[in-house]
């Protein structure tokens, strides 16, 4: 993934779980920058070797839902395949999502997510750019 200046994610602290505040200029890269905010969380790193790809296909009623899912389907494959993803090629079409990611196995993890929640999560425009936060249950 691609750094982007008027994009980033930053911890933000909670009373029992994580959570995340994330901006961007547009979707996707608020949902960029919501994936590198989670592995980053996680104290995430992937192998040296080599790559592998995998192809993701949403929907979902709005970018909320979006978000959730897209993070919920990252969070399955590390679990399920030991996968992280460190470029990610967006698709966005209303509220239908495709993802071309490309990554390397999980090598080191020092913390786990169990899922990503809707608590409080709301996407707003604030200014010229997307602001929301994401809470994580660990």
């Amino acid at each position: 993934m691609r750094p982007v200046e008027s994009a980033g994610y930053r911890e933000r602290p909670h009373t029992a779980d994580w959570a995340l505040d994330v901006w961007a200029d547009n979707p996707t890269a608020l949902l960029e920058q919501a994936a590198r905010g989670m592995y980053a969380l996680m104290d995430t790193r992937l192998a040296a070797g080599p790559r592998r790809q995998k192809k993701v296909d949403l929907e979902a009623e709005d970018l909320e839902g979006l978000l959730v899912a897209f993070l919920s389907e990252l969070l399955y494959l590390m679990e399920q395949e030991g996968l992280g993803f460190d470029r990610i090629d967006f698709r966005l079409e209303g509220q239908h999502l495709q993802a071309e990611l490309e990554g390397a196995p999980v090598v080191f993890q020092t913390k786990e997510i169990k899922a990503v929640t809707y608590h409080d999560l709301h996407v707003r425009q604030v200014d010229d750019r997307l602001e929301t936060t994401l809470v994580f249950d660990v």
